[in-house]
Parts: structure tokens; sequence; C-alpha cells
């Protein structure tokens, strides 16, 4: 029977190192990416939005808070909404000095691919509460029809 001594046993191996060095390795990566003037001010996707379906339209309701409707550009081409805006910034008040600031402000951009055809030319906008509602009709081809079926 082989006997291990204590000097040639493999060092304990720490499961949670690896972890932590692709998160030092992702952190460094970041860095990186912002010194090169590339910054993304931004981890989440803004507006946060829905899109939902009826029979002959499809909805998109998107969260705009403290933005003006003057401020807010729609435009679809071909299969694609595109939203765009500017929310605007408050910091020019002189004597302000934010402790915490969540509330971004700026332009903005969102292009969205529709899951189905619609007309361009029966597209409707309303901005209530902060809340921007897009009505889009779905095209004729895509719209349901009930089919009667008669017996002889």
């Amino acid at each position: 029977m082989a006997f291990i001594r204590f000097a040639d046993r493999p060092a304990f191996r720490n499961p949670w190192a690896e972890f932590e060095r692709i998160r030092q390795g992702l952190d460094e990566l970041s860095r990186t990416y912002v010194d090169q003037g590339k910054t993304q001010s931004r981890a989440n996707v803004y507006p946060a939005l829905n899109i939902y379906e009826e029979t002959d339209r499809l909805i998109v309701t998107a969260e705009l808070p403290g933005v003006k409707a003057q401020n807010l550009e729609l435009s679809i081409e071909g299969e694609t909404l595109n939203l765009q805006g500017k929310r605007d910034n408050k910091q020019s008040e002189p004597g302000i000095s934010y402790h915490r600031r969540e509330i971004e402000s700026g332009s903005f951009s969102r292009a969205l691919t529709l899951p189905v055809k619609v007309d361009a030319e029966q597209i409707g906008a309303k901005l209530s509460n902060g809340i921007l509602t897009i009505t889009l009709m779905k095209a004729s081809a895509v719209t349901p029809r009930q089919i009667k079926v008669s017996a002889e």
C-alpha cells in the first residue's frame, strides 16, 4: 500500500476561482470598451414595450414617461417599426447637486420587427400619461376570415 505524504498532495483547487477569473476578465473588457469612448449608457433596452395581437390589429405599447409627443418620431419600413425620441435633460438647473441619478435623459431609438404584415396606411399612435399606444391594422391578407360551409 502506497502512502501519500502531505507534501506530495496536489494543492486544493477552489471551484469558484475560475468564475472569479472570468468575472474579472469581463470587468476589464467592459472598462476597455468604455475607455474607447463607446459607452453604452444603459444595460436595459429603452423604452420598455409590449406587443400584442388582436384579430384585426397589432398593438404596441411603450413606457415613455417624461417624453413629449413633439419629441417622438415613428416610421415604418417594410416589416420594421422604428421608434425614435428624446427625453429633455433637466440637468441645466442651477444649484442642483445629484446624489443619485437613475432617470436617463437624451435620445433613444428602437427598431421592432413586426410579427405580422400590417397596412402601412392604417396606423394610429397616441401618447397618454407616459404610455405610447401604437395601433397597426393587419394587412387584409393576414386578417382571418370566416368561411361558411354549405351542406348538400
